[in-house]
């Protein structure tokens, strides 16, 4: 089978795909026949700033073509999802079957890997806000996978206003479909009335006026993988929190919370509430170009492997 890997301290020009034989699944796994295979900021970056080459993981979508000694609820032939901690940037990938889940009749792999681990963490950020109803919310990295879902489900569940911050005008009009009332930029002087809650998906040097966004009292969920500083004083100011969240601590310590966040995302999306917005399917052994799209921040919704 195919699998990309890639060099040391390089750029997407470093990936590369290499024929090596088919993992077999152990205990508790699966072995999926990848269809779809979601592209990620964090991959990426673990690409750009690595020290040493580790497997490109992540979410994937398939067919179950083996299972593992004392699996349970799924069978050669299921269309899955769900998180490779392996090899995911392959034809076939290993995923332990308590982060795996049925992709419901109707929806596609592609989908699948568009809604969920993105809804996730949407989801999860907006849930770590201890939200209110009628709060006003902005989104950060407004028209990434994570950021259009965010939006929509912040709406879904009651804000009174969202707003969309994004890094181009160009976007504008793709977060307003996606239930944005009012959209930013991040060169703005103002990001206009204060809100909230802020959900920031890009980190660095947008926390600063990420915070001073906050209305009195309001708090700021931090879950991207970009780092940056918070000025504790402009915190203290204006009464707020920030707050990190990371999904992976869900998945591993909580997942019968884990379990429940997925079927309300299917539903979500059964009910219209949750439409995730596919920016490109690129082959497989395009992977780099993949990685391209999504460092220059090009992209408008989810970036797709299709083996």
């Amino acid at each position: 089978m195919r699998r990309v890997r890639y060099e040391v301290n390089g750029g997407p020009e470093v990936l590369f795909v290499e024929e090596v034989p088919a993992p077999e699944p152990g205990p508790g796994e699966l072995l999926v026949r990848n269809e779809a295979i979601g592209v990620t900021l964090p991959a990426v970056r673990k690409v750009r700033e690595g020290n040493a080459p580790t497997p490109l993981g992540g979410e994937v979508a398939g067919t179950v073509a083996a299972v593992g000694e004392g699996v349970s609820g799924f069978a050669l032939g299921d269309l899955v999802t769900g998180l490779c901690f392996s090899y995911g940037y392959a034809d076939m990938a290993v995923v332990h079957q308590a982060m795996a889940s049925h992709v419901p009749d109707g929806a596609d792999a592609v989908l699948a890997v568009a809604l969920v681990r993105s809804g996730l963490v949407a989801r999860g950020a907006f849930e770590a806000a201890a939200p209110r109803p009628g709060d006003a919310v902005l989104v950060t990295a407004a028209a990434s996978a994570v950021g259009s879902l965010a939006v929509q489900y912040a709406k879904a569940h009651g804000a009174s206003r969202v707003v969309a911050a994004v890094s181009s005008a160009e976007k504008a009009d793709f977060v307003r479909k996606s239930g944005a009332d009012e959209v930013v930029l991040y060169p703005d002087a103002s990001w206009g009335e204060p809100v909230d809650v802020v959900l920031d998906g890009v980190g660095g040097d947008l926390l600063g006026p990420a915070v001073r966004a906050l209305a009195p009292g309001g708090r700021l969920v931090a879950f991207s993988s970009g780092g940056g500083v918070i000025d504790a004083y402009e915190l203290l100011a204006r009464s707020a929190s920030a707050i990190g969240f990371q999904m992976a601590a869900i998945a591993r310590g909580k997942p019968e919370l884990y379990a429940r966040w997925r079927e309300e995302l299917w539903t979500l999306y059964r009910d219209g509430k949750l439409s995730p917005r596919i920016h490109a399917r690129i082959p497989l052994a395009q992977a780099a170009q993949a990685h391209e799209i999504i460092e220059s921040r090009s992209n408008l919704g989810k970036v797709v492997l299709v083996p």
